[in-house]
């Protein structure tokens, strides 16, 4: 095996096996309860690395002494099926683009109710704890939410731009014809540098916008409770307003909360998808760099 091959070879076996280790059952805990730790979340990295670094050893066996272009032709396919993932991933942004939109829609009409509600009827007071603090808070809350569906907005929009662009590259790449090492290389460093970038943050951004979405579930679910059990809230607001209250309004949280139950369902769903496809990907990408290696040493002068 030639030094250079060695040295690589030698290089991953030895972080394959630290991951390995990391990883056992002993690093952690795989059943816990609640959001990750920080040690769990560096669990999970080593073990896609893992995967990334026992793919690299594998190809550094097996193709050992090929050609360039065969190393090339090798790599253009494998860009391709990265970009047959990046289809797969951009399905996802219609439904999130649907989730931004629809949520930017009804959280006016979440904040506009609460605020007429504790303005009119003083509602944080009346309503029990917790939901007297909840409801207090809900003004502050549903700014940070808009904000947060702006940035996500933003995110997903960079990112379909990004990958486009990625898919031009891949599509204008023919494996079975002659391939040019300046677009092999370009499609590569575009997707390692910025792709990834941008895909990383957009998934960022939507898992921020899924959390808060929960937030406001458990609020609409805790007034819902509220509401539901007793006629307080009701009368109170028929006495501000000096009029009966309108049937549709005392229906609003109940369908609402379902209504938002059944979106973040759906959004979450989707959001599970496009990571997983995002975690294929990075490790794709980050493969392409032994392709590289092997390619190298095979132009290289042998002594």
């Amino acid at each position: 095996m030639p030094k250079r091959i060695h040295l690589l070879t030698a290089h991953l076996a030895g972080l394959a096996a630290i991951a390995v280790l990391a990883a056992s059952p002993a690093g952690a805990s795989e059943n816990a309860c609640g959001p990750m730790t920080p040690a769990e979340e560096e669990l999970i990295k080593l073990r896609i690395d893992n995967n990334l670094l026992v793919k690299g050893l594998a190809l550094c066996e097996a193709e050992k002494g090929i050609s360039v272009e065969r190393l090339h032709q090798k790599k253009a396919r494998r860009l391709k099926e990265i970009a047959a993932d990046v289809k797969l991933q951009r399905q996802a942004t219609a439904d999130f683009e649907g989730f931004v939109t629809w949520m930017s829609a009804n959280l006016a009409g979440y904040n506009r109710y609460i605020q007429a509600g504790s303005y009119a009827a003083g509602a944080a007071r009346m309503l029990p704890i917790p939901y007297a603090g909840q409801a207090s808070l809900f003004t502050k809350f549903a700014a940070q939410f808009t904000l947060s569906l702006n940035a996500a907005s933003v995110a997903i929009n960079t990112y379909l731009a990004s990958s486009q662009r990625f898919l031009a590259m891949a599509d204008a790449i023919d494996p079975a014809g002659t391939l040019g090492e300046k677009a092999l290389i370009e499609a590569t460093q575009f997707a390692d540098r910025k792709l990834l970038k941008e895909m990383n943050d957009a998934q960022g951004k939507l898992a921020t916008l899924s959390d808060l979405s929960a937030g406001a579930l458990s609020f609409l679910e805790a007034i819902n409770h509220y509401v539901c059990g007793t006629d307080e809230y009701w009368n109170k607001m028929k006495g501000v307003f000096k009029k009966d209250i309108d049937p549709k309004e005392k229906s609003f949280i109940s369908e609402s909360t379902g209504s938002l139950k059944a979106q973040a369902e759906r959004f979450n769903g989707r959001l599970r998808s496009f990571g997983e496809l995002g975690k294929k990907e990075t490790a794709s990408v980050k493969a392409l760099a032994v392709y590289d290696e092997l390619a190298a040493e095979a132009a290289a002068p042998k002594l």
